[in-house]
C-alpha cells in the first residue's frame, strides 16, 4: 500500500545541508526512528487501509510522532 511520503532526510537543500545532518547523533529522535523501524507494525495491529481516495499517512511515521 502506498502512504503519503515526506521529504527524504538525505535530500540536500539549497545550502548543501540535509535534515539528517542537523540532528545530533545522541538525540532521542534517532533512537525512536530505529526503534519503530525495527517493529513489525502489522503484527502489532496496524492494519493497512483500503486504497480509496487520498493515500493515508504511514503508520510508522505517526507512531514516531506519538512516541516523541
Amino acid at each position: 500500500m502506498e502512504y503519503l511520503q515526506g521529504q527524504d532526510r538525505q535530500q540536500l537543500a539549497l545550502y548543501t545541508t540535509c535534515l539528517d545532518e542537523m540532528v545530533p547523533e545522541e538525540n532521542s529522535v534517532r533512537f525512536i526512528d530505529r526503534f519503530v523501524g525495527a517493529l513489525d507494525l502489522e503484527e502489532l495491529g496496524f492494519a493497512a487501509l483500503p486504497a480509496q481516495g487520498r493515500p493515508p499517512y504511514d503508520p510508522a511515521d505517526l507512531l514516531k510522532l506519538y512516541i516523541y
